[in-house]
């Protein structure tokens, strides 16, 4: 039988990984209730429908051929624009989601053998795509005792002579925690003192329960700093995988920027007729974001109401996005993946585990969604804590 390359046992991603029992479970006639992956469409959401208007009219008018590959022009200038602060239109980069951004720019930056600090929790793609660069994943572990606070002091303690690169995801999945101005300052001066690249995922900076997102592009001009964004999450199209990068410092990533355009024409280009949808986004109405958040602080509250009122639970209230990772406050045998399953196989209530998204050694979690409605998530506590109850 043919063999698999050998790195590619460590690319794991545990929020499909988890689902796999869970599809299992529900082939058996086993009702599952759903807190575990992050597309609004599987909820009571809906897309914009000038968002919609948009690619069908692309689709109907024949744009169905192959775009740049570094995307749709118009596209390009409308990111460009929306950028703070502003960059030109050729520093942006049209991919298809943030994933392939992100693969985009690590392919670009890193050898076998480099390091790359990522958020710990954070979200499992960026170790994936480290372990098939065959890179060195080094976390920097999150404060969860400042509210998943990033720690820049800790942060520089793990750096080497082969890091090249800081992965930061404001705000961040699974926690849910927004990086206040203070905060990206000190990765910043981080990246300074050691000449690294800033990376810096905000796909849910629209999506805030309170204050400002800081993007980390307005904190400092001096860093080499790419920002990774797109339409997912806020404008509510996950499956239309349409995202982007933007080089905030072009001068200082000249020769990558130019390595990831080598990539980007290697496949050719994203899907082009969804790329008409960029410039009514973000150009366009955002009345439907206030009621996304409307309904998702409703969520939150009872979220964090259930489940801090649960024996063997503390959750940090999450500021932003539409995640939490609460902690298991006991012990428990075979650890949270352990828990998740047995919570699954037993409640069918189904979460992801905390050790898929990295967190302290000794510690245990598990990540919450809580993008379903009210009357699913408090059926879903009811049961979690039913079994959390029989076995205190």
């Amino acid at each position: 039988m043919v063999q698999p390359a050998r790195h590619i046992a460590n690319v794991k991603y545990a929020i499909r990984n988890i689902a796999a029992e869970a599809a299992r479970l529900e082939a058996t006639g086993m009702k599952i209730l759903p807190c575990n992956i992050g597309d609004p469409l599987r909820f009571d959401f809906a897309t914009p429908p000038h968002l919609v208007e948009a690619v069908v009219k692309a689709l109907r008018d024949g744009k169905n051929q192959y775009v740049a590959s570094a995307g749709l022009r118009e596209a390009r200038e409308a990111v460009a624009a929306s950028m703070q602060p502003a960059v030109r239109p050729e520093d942006v980069f049209i991919t298809s989601g943030v994933s392939e951004a992100l693969d985009l720019v690590l392919t670009a930056l890193l050898e076998a053998g480099d390091e790359v600090l990522l958020p710990s929790p954070g979200y499992p793609l960026y170790n994936a795509i480290a372990a098939r660069l065959q890179a060195t994943a080094v976390p920097y572990y999150l404060d969860e005792s400042r509210g998943w606070a990033i720690d820049a002091e800790a942060m520089e303690a793990s750096i080497t002579k082969r890091t090249k690169a800081i992965v930061v995801c404001n705000p961040n999945n699974p926690t849910g925690a927004v990086a206040t101005r203070a905060q990206l300052a000190g990765v910043l001066d981080v990246a300074r003192r050691h000449g690294l690249v800033v990376i810096s995922d905000e796909i849910y900076d629209r999506l805030l329960f309170s204050g400002t997102h800081v993007p980390t592009a307005t904190v400092a001009d001096d860093v080499p700093l790419i920002t990774l964004n797109g339409l997912s999450k806020a404008y509510l199209v996950p499956g239309w995988r349409v995202g982007w990068l933007a080089i905030h410092t072009p001068k200082l990533l000249k020769d990558v920027a130019a390595a990831v355009q080598r990539l980007a024409d290697a496949r050719l280009c994203g899907p082009g007729p969804f790329h008409y949808a960029v410039k009514p986004a973000l150009e366009g109405p955002q009345n439907h974001v206030p009621e996304v958040m409307a309904k998702l602080r409703s969520r939150r509250d009872l979220m964090v109401s259930r489940l801090n009122a649960m024996p063997g639970v503390s959750v940090v209230e999450p500021q932003g996005a539409f995640y939490a990772m609460p902690s298991l406050t006991r012990e428990w045998a075979g650890g949270d993946e352990a828990f998740v399953l047995e919570l699954v196989r037993e409640t069918g209530v189904l979460f992801v585990h905390g050790e898929g998204f990295g967190q302290k050694p000794g510690t245990r979690h598990f990540r919450v969604v809580f993008l379903p409605p009210e009357q699913v998530l408090t059926q879903a506590f009811d049961r979690l804590e039913a079994f959390l109850k029989a076995r205190s």
